[in-house]
């Protein structure tokens, strides 16, 4: 079993992104410029979008945190997307989800400029990335497939199995996977919560890519020799004898699958610091799409 370490190639991604901007202020040029616009005050989202926050430092990239009322109506968030959007200094913007419950979150997706939405949630940009253009790819799929590519996992002709079928995750990644080029050019099943006999796809697959979000969901039972595991999933699970009085759990139970697998990433530390690195490098593109 080999660890695939997220953190690790993270970090490589962001020391290039960092010489990249360098090399802008060198010639003159300024540094990218992220917005995340934040609503409400859900703990894990300022947490996540904190995050964001300081990888901008880190990379001398520039950053504006947008701070809005849980009660603001759709009408003034998407006023305020419409500044973002015309806003010539930023270069590119995301919302946090989840948005609260009155909120249309496709609204406020479609609302965002497709060349600066590089969370590349917008139809414009999916369906470019199922045309195999260039495009923003939604960081976590695009991050996946860096990490498979930085590993040198062989993809081409392999069975993967996509457990999850969420437009952030789930579907992006079967039709990336799917593609033409390094990291694609595998068979694609999809399965879901109405998958009949789920297991049958799992013990047949040479990849498993899981975003269900079910904590150790995956078992060894359901695997064979060899796999490659993808695991997407981040749950908190209660647990009083840690100081948060909680654990971080994958979808897929470590320490029995990871037995069997040739490559598997953990969790924490696996796919989640790539989602921060892509959203970087999904920025620096945004410059091109913004000149």
């Amino acid at each position: 079993m080999k660890i695939i370490d997220g953190k690790k190639i993270s970090n490589l991604i962001k020391e290039e992104i960092k010489k990249e901007v360098d090399s802008i202020l060198a010639r003159g040029g300024k540094a990218p410029h992220l917005a995340a616009v934040i609503v409400g005050e859900d703990g894990a989202s300022l947490t996540y979008v904190g995050s964001k926050v300081r990888s901008c430092k880190q990379v001398g990239f520039n950053s504006t945190l947008i701070k809005l009322p849980e009660n603001i109506s759709e009408n003034l968030l998407i006023d305020e997307i419409y500044k973002l959007n015309n806003d010539k200094l930023i270069d590119g913007f995301i919302v946090q989800l989840p948005l609260p419950n009155h909120i249309d979150e496709q609204k406020i997706l479609m609302a965002i400029d497709p060349n600066k939405d590089v969370d590349g949630f917008h139809p414009t940009n999916f369906g470019k990335m199922a045309l195999n253009m260039k495009t923003f790819i939604p960081a976590t799929p695009f991050g996946i497939m860096e990490l498979l590519k930085r590993y040198n996992i062989e993809t081409s002709g392999k069975n993967t199995v996509v457990i999850g079928r969420s437009h952030i995750v789930g579907r992006p990644i079967s039709i990336l996977m799917n593609s033409k080029g390094i990291a694609g050019d595998s068979t694609v099943t999809v399965v879901h919560s109405r998958t009949k006999n789920l297991e049958h796809y799992t013990k047949n697959a040479d990849i498993i890519v899981s975003a269900l979000g079910i904590p150790e969901f995956v078992k060894e039972n359901m695997v064979k020799d060899g796999v490659v595991i993808i695991d997407v999933g981040i749950t908190r699970v209660k647990d009083n004898s840690k100081e948060k009085g909680y654990v971080i759990k994958g979808d897929v139970d470590f320490d029995s699958v990871g037995k069997k697998a040739s490559y598997i990433t953990p969790v924490p530390g696996g796919v989640g610091p790539m989602t921060i690195a892509m959203l970087l490098k999904n920025t620096l593109l945004s410059k091109t799409y913004n000149k």
